[in-house]
């Protein structure tokens, strides 16, 4: 664990290079740990894949004593199991109708659409990290089969709630959006709600399940085919 100056304001703590389940447990522990603290003079505290950024207030704060007051406060955190966090099931409709690369991701694993949908499915993705858009949650990892690749020229308007795939990564579009991530479906489900506190009902202590519904059930949930 490193801790580095990021700017007058602000440093970040980094936990290794690569990104891992280990050091995502860890970028958790150390996040919710700084969150429980209610320290007022942390302005924000924003978790990444293998680090935290934290902005102080410089006048409660300086370099040396921000340095001094974290490595004192995360010396004795202990790497905590996240496997129980709070599972979140979004029900999705798989489909070429809506999964406009649906068909190029089969391709380029060499199975069928409805192996896809089955492998896809059949995981439980971990948050990595939110960001791009506020309710953008970046799931990870992918099952190896179904790697694929970002397209090589991004879409101007991809539709809101749309279940994307980007090299071992997949991710649900929280509005209207350009992007150049793989779609392979499209769900109801709200990533991004102004109502809440942080915008989303996603965090990086939340889990993703995703479960393939029919286009009667997601017509039903009040689903859009057109766009």
């Amino acid at each position: 664990m490193k801790i580095k100056i990021a700017s007058v304001d602000s440093v970040i703590i980094y936990f290794g290079e690569f990104i891992s389940k280990d050091i995502s447990n860890k970028v958790k522990s150390v996040y919710s740990y700084l969150k429980s603290l209610e320290n007022d003079s942390f302005i924000e505290i924003i978790p990444s894949y293998t680090s935290i950024l934290i902005k102080y207030d410089i006048l409660k704060y300086d370099i040396s004593s921000i340095t001094i007051f974290l490595k004192n406060e995360l010396k004795n955190i202990k790497n905590e199991d996240f496997s129980s966090n709070k599972l979140i099931v979004v029900d999705t409709f798989y489909s070429t109708e809506v999964g406009f690369d649906l068909q190029r991701v089969a391709l380029n694993a060499n199975i069928s659409i409805e192996e896809v949908i089955k492998i896809h499915s059949s995981k439980i993705y971990d948050v990595f990290t939110i960001g791009f858009l506020p309710g953008f949650a970046y799931l990870a990892s992918v099952d190896d089969k179904i790697i694929t690749p970002r397209l090589n020229s991004p879409r101007k308007k991809i539709p809101k709630g749309s279940v994307a795939i980007a090299d071992s990564q997949t991710a649900v579009y929280p509005c209207d959006s350009p992007g150049g991530w793989n779609i392979i479906g499209r769900t109801t489900f709200e990533f991004f709600d102004k109502s809440l506190e942080n915008l989303s009902p996603v965090c990086i202590n939340t889990q993703i399940k995703f479960n393939p519904i029919s286009k009667e059930e997601y017509i039903a949930q009040g689903g859009k085919i057109e766009f």
